[in-house]
Formats: C-alpha cells, sequence, structure tokens
C-alpha cells in the first residue's frame, strides 16, 4: 500500500476513534447536567454538618448530610460538553473526507493540508485544557464530598450513600469518571491527529516538489539532448536552381 493511502487510512482510523470517545465525553456529562438539575458539580464547594434525622428523614436520630456553599461555574461543565461535540462533528466531516480521497486516490492540496495541520494542533491545546479543567474540578468536587478524604467512605462509594441534597447523585462518579477518561482518549487522539496530519502535509509537499517538476524536467533534457552520433548534424544549405 502506498504511502499516503497508510496516511489516510490511519488519518481516518483517528476521526473514527475521536467520535466514539466524543460521545462518550457528550452522554455522561449530559446525564449529570440532567441528574444535577442543570448544575455543575466541577469545583463545588460544601462542607458537611449533622442534624436531627426527623428534619430530613422524619425519623429519630442524628444524620450526617452534605451542604453545598456554592455550586461550580456552568462554564467548567460546558466547556468539555463543546469540545466533545466539536470532535464528534469535526471527526465525522474529516473521517467521511478521509473515506472520499481513499476512493477517489488522491490527497489534500498543500494548502489544505497546512490548515488541517493548524487546526488539529489548536484543537489539541483546547481539549488538553479541557481535560485538565474537567480533572481538577471532578477532585475538588470528590475533595468537597470526602471532606478531604475524612469522611468513612471513598469518592466513588458516596454515589451510593445518600447526601440528602436536592439533586440525584446515584450516579455521579460513573458519569464524570468515565467523562474524564473518555476526554482524555479525546486529547490523546488529537495528538495522533496532529502527528498525522503534519506527515501527511510533508508527503503533500515532497510530492509536490519531486512529483510535477520530475517529468517536466526530463522533457526538457530528451528535447535538448544530442544526436545519438556524437555530434550534431550541420544544417544542409539549399542548392539554388539555374534555369536556362
Amino acid at each position: 500500500m502506498e504511502l499516503d493511502r497508510r496516511l489516510l487510512l490511519a488519518h481516518c482510523a483517528a476521526h473514527a476513534l475521536s467520535v466514539a470517545a466524543g460521545l462518550l465525553v457528550v452522554v455522561p456529562m449530559a446525564l449529570n447536567g440532567s441528574a444535577f438539575k442543570g448544575r455543575c458539580a466541577l469545583f463545588s464547594t460544601g462542607f458537611w454538618r449533622t442534624e436531627e434525622q426527623a428534619e430530613l428523614t422524619g425519623q429519630p436520630g442524628d444524620v450526617s448530610h452534605l451542604v453545598v456553599q456554592q455550586w461550580g461555574p456552568p462554564a467548567a461543565c460546558q466547556f468539555a460538553t463543546f469540545v466533545a461535540i466539536f470532535t464528534v462533528l469535526y471527526g465525522a466531516a474529516q473521517g467521511w473526507r478521509s473515506l472520499f480521497y481513499l476512493h477517489g486516490r488522491h490527497d489534500d492540496t498543500l494548502f489544505s493540508s497546512f490548515l488541517t495541520v493548524v487546526l488539529s494542533v489548536c484543537v489539541l491545546f483546547l481539549s488538553g485544557g479541557a481535560s485538565v479543567i474537567l480533572s481538577l474540578g471532578f477532585y475538588s468536587w470528590c475533595d468537597t464530598v470526602t471532606n478531604l478524604n475524612t469522611r468513612p467512605y471513598s469518592c466513588a462509594e458516596y454515589q451510593s450513600v445518600p447526601l440528602y441534597l436536592d439533586v440525584d447523585t446515584s450516579s455521579f462518579y460513573t458519569e464524570l469518571s468515565l467523562a474524564q477518561a473518555s476526554l482524555w482518549g479525546v486529547t490523546a487522539l488529537w495528538l495522533a491527529q496532529s502527528i498525522l496530519a503534519f506527515l501527511r502535509l510533508y508527503h503533500s509537499h515532497s510530492q509536490h516538489i519531486t512529483g510535477p517538476c520530475g517529468p517536466r524536467e526530463k522533457e526538457l533534457l530528451l528535447r535538448h539532448s544530442p544526436s545519438e552520433s556524437g555530434s550534431p548534424t550541420p544544417p544542409t544549405s539549399a542548392t539554388p536552381t539555374i534555369f536556362v
């Protein structure tokens, strides 16, 4: 298989994987936003308070419950979701283009390959930033839930323990941890796509330099090459015809 076809096939596979990874970010974040009634759990702050159980459950005794002082900024959740949605749409479009180029046995132009490299690098930094924000926000929420790991349960176990909040916390750890792992996978795939885009640009540049100029130079050399005898044939002068 030719080099350009191998690069196109690898790029098409990377786009397909990025679509799947992007969906694994969008779906958990959407479910978490619905369960939390539009509130963002990332970077939320709060504390634990012990009150009489009758005020919360109607039964006698004391119970500890989580009090959220301030929910996280919505932009923290929206940014991760935006990067994932862009990955799904862009990956689907570029994957279709790669399949079209594979079927047509040609590749992008030199300028289009350069734009693909620039866009891939930009989205790589965006997805990396979104991954860092999601990870730090998730760790901050877990520190709030576990009270800096002083509570008897871990962050994963607290999705099965009642927090007595006005939101559904029965699957927050599964949703946020899946979104976190998938978003880091998206970042890794954008890194691979940036490398593949650069290799395609380098290959297109090499083809642009050597491809069109080679046959043209060969034609010029053949046109100006001497005859097989080794010396040029002198021009023959026309003999005048004398009419009597």
